[in-house]
């Protein structure tokens, strides 16, 4: 897995790639700390962070494209299958070596609270605790992205998804007020999102049978509940868009709260999308 991980930090600082996104992202919060720090004289570095947010839909995909797309677009995924380590350990180096790039430049805005306290008073656990939680949010990003690579050959597929994926997130909540909150809506919805699971099931397991049974008793078990009582379904997909969104619970954390469940529901996505990219490669694998 070391070795993995020293290969791809190589080949992410021997391009352009690490520089370009290191760059976006100082360049953001510089902007937004201009902004709100200096301009309007707010001691709150959080809103820094808040105001950075919105770059992660560019800056992820770009990071995350070639991590597994490349690798199968060139062939050289053969390659891996062959060394004597396992693809959760072939998955876990080339993440791990994504969150380093990431780290990069967030080593350099961890400073700026710093600076600023020196000029006027700032809150440093908050701003602190904030920027950790500006660190899990992007690392649960880019595990989302390193997924949306595994499932294609081609890396502008791969980012344009990657992009759609995460601004559908990023204004999740703004566009819960616009879906349906009556429950016919909702079982619709459900049933599409159930559709759309067993899709991915297929693409993931090459399984077709498991995709259809999972999607099935998926619907089956949603209708159940709108037959025995309906009222259980309404507002439930805007509730669901609500609590799905990344950013959302960011800002707690904003807004000076360390709210823990929080960071355990970035963990959780973290793993579970890790968990899915390394099915996707076991998938080839056996093909």
């Amino acid at each position: 897995m070391i070795a993995v991980w020293i290969h791809e930090l190589k080949s992410y600082f021997h391009t352009l790639t690490a520089y370009v996104f290191g760059a976006f992202l100082l360049c953001f919060v510089g902007i937004g700390a201009m902004m709100y720090n200096l301009e309007m004289a707010v001691s709150n570095f959080e809103y820094v962070l808040y105001f950075g947010c919105l770059v992660f839909v560019v800056i992820v995909p770009i990071l995350t494209m070639r991590v597994i797309a490349e690798e199968r677009k060139q062939k050289t995924d053969q390659l891996l299958y062959s060394l004597p380590i396992s693809t959760t350990q072939v998955v876990l180096g080339k993440y791990l070596a994504l969150l380093a790039v990431y780290l990069v430049p967030l080593c350099i805005i961890a400073v700026y609270p710093l600076i600023f306290s020196q000029y006027g008073q700032v809150y440093l656990p908050t701003a602190y605790g904030s920027l950790l939680a500006f660190f899990v949010l992007g690392a649960a990003l880019i595990a989302v992205g390193v997924f949306l690579s595994s499932l294609t050959d081609n890396q502008g597929f791969a980012a344009g998804l990657g992009i759609a994926v995460i601004l559908l997130n990023y204004y999740s909540v703004q566009l819960a007020e616009y879906i349906s909150t009556t429950a016919l809506g909702s079982l619709i919805a459900l049933w599409v999102l159930a559709i759309l699971l067993g899709f991915v099931i297929r693409h993931v397991t090459g399984q077709e049978n498991l995709a259809i049974a999972v999607a099935a008793l998926l619907m089956a078990a949603v209708f159940v509940v709108y037959q025995v009582d309906a009222a259980v379904l309404e507002g439930l997909l805007p509730n669901l868009m609500t609590q799905l969104s990344l950013f959302e619970r960011f800002y707690v954390f904003v807004n000076g709260v360390f709210d823990l469940t929080g960071i355990f529901y970035y963990l959780s996505i973290v793993v579970f999308f890790l968990f899915l990219s390394v099915q996707s490669l076991e998938k080839r694998r056996y093909n």
